[in-house]
């Protein structure tokens, strides 16, 4: 697509049979990078496609938000009509409808005598901040149809409602997020975008009653909310309610939510309430504390510097990596910081490495020139480590050592 844009394609062709034109077809499928492509290259947003329906309802059909979000931002219209079609799909149960769709498509096609299915396949591909359903219907004669949804239209509903300035009451978003269960999922993050970007005294009585209820989701769902309160006084309030969360809270993920929401509130008064959990028996809470710590730190806060110190060594990952990064931008410089940096440098992890080695080079620490020179040698010119590893190069002070470093080349691979 991109070849045959650049080269003078028109993006607003129609097939000669059926009136389809690419920008449809992308809507149909969820395409949302195909759709900011065409849109970006100049297909009218509007233009109908078969049966005269505009792309917008497609798109909102399909459950694709990225779709819906290009086609907004590309000044897309029939607001309200896909917003119609959005909402009438959260009821919906995916799965039984796509079956019921194929299992009448073929009867249509073939007769009421045609041949039976003899099985029927159903997956879920996470994808576009949600999940596709694929359904395939197998016949006695070998034969496979199928036919595939996304399940994104709660997520279409928040953004067309607010695209279209209706104010969806608090609870409504809350119920829309929990149905997924899922933080990372666009049904729920657009649904807290919305509640945060509001920003009232209604939102935070309905995070502070989320936050008393016995359900760990709505808790998260809270969490999340208060994380992204920033008026009319409203860090204040929130960051008391989250640190009693976050000393309340059994569940492990309530925990990392609220960690992870005085982290974003960045109140030093936060601090004490994020260290608390450093030691924390699952690994996703000290994975929260690492992160939220980083910037938000003290470099006076001796306490804090040791618990950060013990998570570079933890046995996690992910927790190791965020907490050398929150250590190597400290600006304290003492020996205790350096040794754990230096104890890094040959981390597993390659990223992990290049973070250690960047908070030495940042230290003037000489330490780093040799772990910065078999990144650069070593690692993917395209990847983290080596990227961090040719920034901290600046860092170094000793020009022989630095016009060594700038001269190495990446083995060729």
């Amino acid at each position: 697509m991109r070849a045959l844009l650049a080269a003078g394609a028109h993006p607003d062709l129609q097939e000669g049979a059926g009136g389809v034109r690419a920008l449809t077809w992308a809507c149909r499928q969820g395409r949302a990078e195909a759709v900011e492509l065409l849109l970006a290259n100049g297909a009218d947003p509007d233009l109908p496609g078969p049966g005269e329906e505009p792309p917008l309802v497609t798109a909102a059909r399909r459950g694709s938000p990225s779709s819906v979000r290009a086609l907004l931002r590309h000044g897309a219209g029939a607001k309200r009509d896909a917003l119609t079609e959005a909402r009438r799909w959260l009821d919906v149960d995916v799965e039984d409808e796509l079956r019921r769709t194929l299992t009448e498509r073929h009867r249509e096609e073939h007769g009421d005598g045609c041949a039976t299915f003899v099985g029927a396949l159903a997956r879920r591909v996470e994808e576009d901040g949600g999940v596709t359903v694929v359904v395939e219907l197998h016949h006695d004669g070998g034969g496979i149809t199928g036919a595939e949804q996304q399940t994104g239209h709660a997520a279409v509903a928040t953004l067309l409602e607010e695209d279209l300035g209706l104010r969806t009451p608090a609870g409504t978003l809350a119920e829309r997020a929990l149905r997924g269960g899922d933080p990372d999922r666009d049904d729920w993050t657009e649904a807290v975008a919305v509640l945060q970007r509001r920003g009232d005294e209604d939102t935070f009585r309905a995070a502070t009653a989320w936050c008393g209820t016995e359900d760990p989701l709505r808790q998260m769902f809270a969490a999340d909310v208060l994380a992204g309160l920033a008026d009319d006084g409203m860090p204040a309030r929130a960051v008391p309610l989250l640190r009693e969360l976050s000393r309340e809270a059994r569940d492990p993920e309530v925990i990392r939510a609220a960690v992870a929401a005085l982290g974003q509130q960045a109140d030093p008064a936060g601090v004490t309430e994020i260290l608390r959990h450093s030691g924390h028996p699952d690994p996703e809470v000290r994975f929260g504390v690492a992160v939220a710590l980083h910037g938000l730190l003290p470099a006076d806060r001796a306490d804090g510097v040791e618990a950060v110190i013990t998570l570079t060594r933890d046995p996690d990952d992910g927790v190791r990596d965020w907490a050398t990064t929150v250590l190597a931008d400290l600006e304290e410089d003492t020996p205790a910081i350096r040794d754990a940096l230096a104890a890094r440098l040959d981390d597993a992890v390659p990223d992990i490495g290049a973070e250690a080695a960047r908070g030495l080079a940042m230290r003037q620490d000489t330490r780093a020139a040799g772990a910065l020179a078999r990144i650069l040698e070593n690692e993917d010119p395209d990847g983290y480590a080596y990227s961090t590893a040719d920034q901290a190069v600046e860092y170094v002070e000793d020009e022989r050592v630095r016009r060594r470093l700038e001269a190495t080349v990446p083995r060729s691979r």
